[in-house]
Order: structure tokens, then C-alpha cells, then sequence
């Protein structure tokens, strides 16, 4: 009898997180919020970013002079869409865990919250309390009368009280693992040039964000440059080797829009991603150690490669901010060829080299990359 009762309310649990569309599962979190998280860092964080370049580089007053002041403060333009990541971040998590109304909006307060309170970590912040915060608010939507107080109130207190609970030490956590990498990365650039492109590369073409995972770990400097690498070589290296199948519509698509269209068909022949990863593992420590490329501009750039051509703006962006603070005496021609062939010329050549060596073996043949 006990045994029985204890079935049934596990069953209507069950049905009562069905109800809510609370699904716990990896892909869930892993997959949508954390992709998600990163379309959020992009429209406010990197944007911004990139109208304080445009601003500064063409001298236009307007994204260059501040437009507002809060407290002793003030911001520009571009200052104001990055203060904004903390809210643009939580919102961006709460719509893909399909949030109702009240609760995405009551998300804005706890994105803030949980990014400040995780100071240079905020990105993974973010995503852990934001995560909690529209769960929890989603099992109370809709559950009383007064719903437009209940769901905003405990949706806010759990994303505070989370907040001032665990986003201090996940900011913290992230950034050591982060200047924990970078730090290998500076010792050991060929090593570790090879293992931060290959995996930040391998994570950009799976569906799983690598953009948010180098925002949360705040992935710059010489690990950054190798990220980009990876990401630029995944991207070009399918774009280039299924030229054949898929022409311009698919150089494009796959070229400055992404390399994870070619997901089914590695699930259908692995063997298919060999050219881009061993392209972005010779790629990677070629950055690192001839070129010391470095991705000084924001952390989120280091993990989108040729995407709207994100990750050699970013890096462009760092080397204008580094000669700003006189970090960079100048951007030089030697600067500039490395950027090209690391983004752009290397990963095409490579991939293709590979490539045909892979289909020479019998393990890829025609029709393998075409996208559907």
C-alpha cells in the first residue's frame, strides 16, 4: 500500500513537470539554455563591443560620447548595450526553457543580479541561477489568483537569494579555470595551441555553444587566439570541402553562418569531421606560436569564429584597445597575415588536403557532406 502511494505522487510529479514544460535533461540545459545564453552575450555584450570600435575607428560622436550617467558612471552606446549582458543573458536562457510571461520578464532582475554578483565569471553565473530561477518560477505560474505577484515574487527572491548564494564562487571558479587555461596556453603554446583549437573547435560544430563556453571562462588572450582558430577551421574546412555538394548556398551558410549544419551528416559518417579537426589541430599552434595571435577583445569572440566574421573582429578590437592603452605600440602587416591565413587561408588549404586524402581511403564519398 505504501509502495503504491509513493508511485503516485512520483507519478503526478512527473505529470506536474510535464504540465509546467520542465524537462531535466542535458540537452535541456547543456544544449538549448547554454546556446541561448550565448545569443544573448552576442546582443549585448559583443555588439556592444563592436559599436565602441565603429564609434571610435570612424570618429562618430555619437556612439562615442556618453549618453547617459548613473551614478558616477558613464555611458556610451556600446557602454550601455554591455552593461545590459547580465539581463540580455537571463532572458535569452528563460526563452529557451520556454518561460511564460511573468517569469521571463522577472528574469532581467536576476540576470543582472547573478552577473554582478559573479564578477568576471558572471556568464556562468548567469547561466546556473537563471536556470534555477525559471524553473522554479514556472512551477508556481499560474498556481493562484494573484499570479501577476506570486510569479514575479518568487521568481526574483530564488534568482537573489541564488545570486548572493553561489554566483560569487562560480564567478570565481570560472575565471581560475579560464586563467588556469590561458595560463597553460602562454607556457606551453604548442601543446595547448593544438588542444584549445581542436576542442573549442569541436564544440562550435556540435550543437552545443562554444561561444558561451569562452564567455563563462572568459577565453582570451594567446587561448583565445587558438579557440579562434579552431572555430575559423571548423567553419571554412566544411565550407571549402563540401563546396562540391552544396556550392555558394553552402560556402555561405557553412562559411560565416555555421559549421553545425553539418552535424546530421557526421552522426550519419564521423569520418567526415577529420579534415576540419586535423586542420584546426595544425591551425592552432601555428597561432599560437608564429603568429602569437590573441584575442584581447571580448571573451565570447574567441568561440564564434568566421560567424559574421566575429572572430577576427574580435581580435581586431583587441589589438585597437591594446594600442589605445599603449599595451600595442601599432597594428602591423605581420598582424594582419596572420589574422588571414589563421582564419581564413589555412583552414581552406588544410582541409582540402585532408580531405582528399580521407576520400582516397574510401571513408568519405560524394554526397556524404551534403546539407539537406
Amino acid at each position: 500500500m505504501g509502495r503504491r502511494v509513493k508511485e503516485n505522487k512520483k507519478g503526478t510529479f512527473k505529470e506536474f513537470l510535464k504540465k509546467k514544460d520542465i524537462e531535466i535533461s542535458l540537452k535541456r540545459y547543456a544544449i538549448d539554455a547554454l546556446g541561448a545564453m550565448a545569443q544573448g552575450l552576442f546582443c549585448s555584450l559583443l555588439i556592444g563591443t563592436i559599436i565602441e570600435t565603429i564609434g571610435t575607428q570612424f570618429h562618430i560622436d555619437f556612439l562615442t560620447q556618453p549618453i547617459a550617467t548613473v551614478g558616477t558612471v558613464e555611458y556610451t552606446v556600446g557602454g550601455m548595450a554591455k552593461a545590459m549582458s547580465g539581463p540580455a543573458m537571463a532572458v535569452a536562457i528563460g526563452y529557451a526553457l520556454k518561460c511564460p510571461p511573468l517569469v521571463l520578464f522577472s528574469l532581467i532582475t536576476v540576470g543582472f543580479s547573478s552577473n554582478a554578483l559573479g564578477g568576471a565569471g558572471g556568464p556562468l553565473a548567469v547561466l546556473f541561477v537563471a536556470i534555477i530561477a525559471a524553473e522554479i518560477g514556472k512551477m508556481v505560474s499560474k498556481e493562484t489568483k494573484i499570479d501577476i505577484l506570486v510569479t514575479p515574487f518568487v521568481t526574483i527572491s530564488v534568482g537573489m537569494f541564488f545570486s548572493w548564494l553561489i554566483a560569487p564562487t562560480l564567478g570565481k571558479a570560472a575565471s581560475s579555470v579560464g586563467s588556469l587555461i590561458m595560463w597553460a596556453t602562454d607556457l606551453q603554446p604548442f601543446l595547448m595551441g593544438i588542444l584549445v583549437s581542436v576542442i573549442v573547435g569541436m564544440a562550435l560544430t556540435l550543437p552545443i555553444s562554444s561561444a558561451a563556453i569562452c564567455g563563462a571562462l572568459l577565453l582570451t588572450g594567446l587561448a583565445g587566439g587558438a579557440a579562434v582558430a579552431g572555430c575559423c577551421a571548423q567553419m571554412v574546412g566544411f565550407a571549402v570541402i563540401s563546396f562540391k555538394e552544396n556550392k555558394v548556398g553552402g560556402l555561405v551558410s557553412q562559411g560565416l553562418g555555421t559549421s553545425m549544419l553539418q552535424m546530421g551528416n557526421i552522426v550519419k559518417n564521423p569520418r567526415i569531421w577529420i579534415a576540419p579537426t586535423l586542420a584546426s589541430a595544425i591551425t592552432g599552434p601555428i597561432a599560437t606560436c608564429v603568429f602569437r595571435l590573441k584575442m584581447n577583445g571580448t571573451a565570447i569572440s574567441s568561440g564564434m569564429g568566421t560567424c559574421g566574421l566575429v572572430g577576427p573582429i574580435g581580435v581586431y578590437t583587441g589589438w585597437v584597445k591594446d594600442v589605445s592603452e599603449g599595451a600595442k605600440a601599432s597594428i602591423t602587416w605581420f598582424d594582419w597575415l596572420g589574422l588571414v591565413l589563421i582564419c581564413f587561408v589555412l583552414p581552406a588549404v588544410f582541409s582540402l588536403i585532408i580531405h582528399k586524402i580521407v576520400v582516397k581511403l574510401g571513408w568519405v564519398k560524394p554526397g556524404d557532406l551534403k546539407l539537406s
